[in-house]
């Protein structure tokens, strides 16, 4: 839920983008140690996993090891275009936050009228072959973006147009990868194997987050796009090792496939129940990430290199969290997760009532360490919980209503911050988020549901 969709994080991620690819954000959403109540029904501390050596031999398996290294390259270079779409965009002639915010719409539009589609198609074909195909796109787009950065030729049109090809990339990237980690993980170590990939990619764009303000003030954002672009073809040719086949399935067409889809989706209260409060979510962060907080930035913190401080300090929070949640045992996943996106609202009121660029970057450092908790509970749930054959339609669902509302709060923010201010709008994210979490606690499979008891291995 910020800059550029970052397809390495879940879609309601508070640090996945709807705009860019890395799975995150098609792939970018503090943990608190919850003491367990004395009557043992709550959430739990971390806990060792049971056998030292049971995170080595994940990476001693090839295809994780590959998958592992696609996603890790993937999102090092979406690190950079996650600080250098919004200034390549605002440094052009005549840019306007109306224009920042029509070409980030023109990529999340896509994600959301095809993440559908995309569901069906990964259930039908191989994933990784889709993975492949949707690496592809993104190289293509975003090269063609980097391009018209590097030579000043850049007509609104045309970069609309690709921002509308990465989006397309994304739609089909992400129900794919979704499905993929069931396939090559034992179910009982999901979770470990969920958060081993998040510590990778979190380096990664640390890393990159890091060295993106330096590298867009220095050599000029249409570099770090071409980075960017770079990375999607690394990505693909590792994803291509996978090499991933599906399973035989009776004939039926793309409407049944989706009903079928929609009705384990609405079947279970807890998924349904997050996703709408991961709507508004999603809208408050594309938002602030992708509008509000470079305007912030631009105007009162110094620029680029005030932003990509910013954005590394949630990038190092989410390593952290990755790290908890590689041993975090609770036994109501989705109240845990639920909970854990409360810290997301901090940076956008810090940012609102003007703090200096330490104190939110504090705050970005618990939003990042909350949301890789809410991520690794919330991935694991879902494979868990949804029989494989299904997964990746349910999980398209769970992306289409992610994002629904993302477009509109991309193409509301730019005109908002002209009216209201940046941070009069930034204010209200904060508000959206709070109320919308605090609605997701009501529903009662949100607080109840229990993950299965723990095995060794």
């Amino acid at each position: 839920m910020a800059l550029p969709p970052d397809t390495s994080a879940t879609p309601h991620d508070p640090g996945a983008d709807p705009a860019a690819h890395a799975a995150a954000d098609p792939g970018t959403l503090a943990p608190v140690t919850i003491p367990a109540p004395a009557s043992g029904d709550g959430p739990v501390a971390p806990a060792a996993p049971s056998g030292a050596a049971a995170l080595p031999s994940l990476w001693r398996d090839r295809r994780f090891a590959l998958l592992a290294s696609a996603r890790t390259v993937s999102v090092l270079g979406n690190a950079f275009a996650r600080v250098a779409l919004a200034f390549a965009v605002l440094s052009l002639p005549g840019a306007t936050p109306g224009r920042l915010s029509l070409v980030l719409a023109c990529q999340a539009l896509p994600q959301l009228a095809l993440i559908l589609v995309g569901g069906v198609i990964a259930d039908r074909m191989s994933r990784s072959r889709l993975m492949v195909i949707a690496d592809c796109l993104g190289a293509a787009a975003y090269g063609g973006l980097a391009a018209m950065v590097l030579t000043g030729h850049a007509p609104l049109t045309a970069m609309c147009l690709l921002a509308v090809v990465a989006g397309t990339a994304t739609a089909l990237f992400a129900p794919a990868m979704s499905g993929v980690v069931p396939q090559i993980v034992p179910a009982a170590r999901l979770q470990q194997a969920n958060a081993s990939l998040r510590i990778g990619t979190n380096g990664a764009m640390l890393l990159g987050l890091a060295l993106s303000g330096a590298a867009v003030a220095r050599f000029g954002a249409g570099w770090a796009l071409a980075l960017d672009s770079a990375s999607f073809v690394v990505s693909a040719g590792l994803v291509r090792g996978l090499r991933l086949t599906t399973a035989a399935r009776a004939a039926s067409s793309g409407w049944a496939d989706l009903r079928d889809g929609w009705q384990e989706f609405v079947s279970r209260q807890w998924l349904w129940v997050v996703v709408c409060q991961a709507a508004v979510m999603v809208a408050a962060t594309s938002a602030t990430a992708g509008v509000l907080g470079p305007l912030e930035a631009q105007a009162h913190l110094g620029g680029p290199r005030a932003w990509s401080a910013i954005v590394a300090a949630q990038a190092v929070g989410t390593v952290a969290g990755a790290s908890f949640a590689l041993r975090l045992r609770v036994r109501r996943p989705i109240l845990v997760a639920v909970l854990a996106v409360f810290p997301v609202a901090a940076p956008m009121a810090l940012l609102a009532s003007g703090t200096p660029v330490w104190g939110v970057c504090v705050a970005m450092f618990c939003s990042g360490l909350s949301s890789d908790v809410f991520g690794a509970l919330w991935e694991t749930t879902m494979q868990r919980e949804i029989p494989e054959e299904i997964l990746s339609r349910v999980s398209s669902y769970d992306w289409f209503g992610s994002l629904a509302l993302a477009p509109l709060g991309l193409v509301a923010a730019g005109p908002v911050a002209a009216a209201v201010g940046p941070r009069a709008a930034l204010a209200g994210c904060a508000g959206f988020t709070v109320l919308a979490t605090c609605g997701a606690l009501l529903a009662p499979q949100v607080r109840t549901l229990r993950a299965p008891p723990p095995c060794d291995g």
